[in-house]
Parts: C-alpha cells; sequence; structure tokens
C-alpha cells in the first residue's frame, strides 16, 4: 500500500515527474514508427526538451535537502539530452542501423542511466510505487526496441 500522505511534498513531486516521465516515454516509443514523418521527425526533439523541467525539478529537490539520489537523474537526462539531439538532430548521425557502437553504447548508457535513477530511488519509498514504475520501464523497453 503507498502511503501517499507519509510523503513531504518533494517526495510527491519526485514520484509524479518520474511516473509522468515513463508515461510521456511509453506514448512517445508507442507512435515514433508508425508516424514518423508526421511525429517524430517533426516533434521527436520535445522529448529531449523534457530535460529543461527534469533539470528543474532536480534542482528544486536539491535545494530542498533532498538525497542526490533524487535529484541526479534530472542531470543525467541534460546530459542525455544535449547528446541525443546533438547525435540526431544536429550531426544527424545515423547510428541505430546499422548500429554505430561508437555513438549508440553512450546513447544508449546515458539513456539507461537517467530512467534507472527514477526508478530505483522508489524502492525505498514504496514497494508498490517502483513495482508500477517496473511494468511502465518493461512496457517502454518493449515499445523502444520494436520501434527502432
Amino acid at each position: 500500500m503507498i502511503n501517499w500522505n507519509s510523503f513531504d511534498n518533494y517526495d510527491k513531486l519526485y514520484v509524479i515527474w518520474a511516473f509522468a516521465f515513463q508515461i510521456i516515454l511509453i506514448v512517445h516509443f508507442a507512435i515514433r514508427k508508425p508516424f514518423f514523418e508526421v511525429y517524430t521527425v517533426k516533434y521527436g526533439w520535445l522529448v529531449y526538451a523534457l530535460c529543461i523541467p527534469a533539470v528543474i525539478i532536480s534542482v528544486i529537490l536539491m535545494r530542498a535537502g533532498k538525497s542526490w539520489h533524487f535529484w541526479l537523474g534530472g542531470f543525467l537526462f541534460l546530459l542525455y539530452a544535449i547528446f541525443g539531439f546533438y547525435i540526431d538532430y544536429l550531426a544527424q548521425i545515423e547510428f541505430r542501423t546499422p548500429f554505430n557502437a561508437a555513438v549508440g553504447i553512450p546513447y544508449v548508457l546515458m539513456y539507461l542511466a537517467t530512467v534507472m535513477f527514477y526508478w530505483w530511488p522508489l524502492w525505498p519509498m514504496s514497494r508498490l510505487l517502483w513495482g508500477g514504475y517496473t511494468v511502465l520501464y518493461i512496457i517502454a523497453m518493449v515499445l523502444n526496441i520494436r520501434s527502432h
């Protein structure tokens, strides 16, 4: 059971953002391939732009004195977003097909680090939240892999 009332406002902010982020990724991965020309090419960069609210939330959490594992995800997301935006939109380096390890490995590792730091901190807060996020993560991963 989740005791939402036991969380302070910063915990709630973290949980809401972590789940919103994962749900946005699920929607993005679900429509990326079928709507490649109308959505992905024109608006896919908006996923990278989510690093802006992520960093703002991380700064809020950091200034509130929350442990580093609550605010690190936003800063990792910023690094991933800068790298991904550069690769996908500025330099337009194709690394997915065929897989270019020099670009693809750092890209995947930065993505996974970002997601992990929104997932792992949920464990001590609530096993139910952690489990729910795990389900969303699995859905996102399957959709992500299938959309390439």
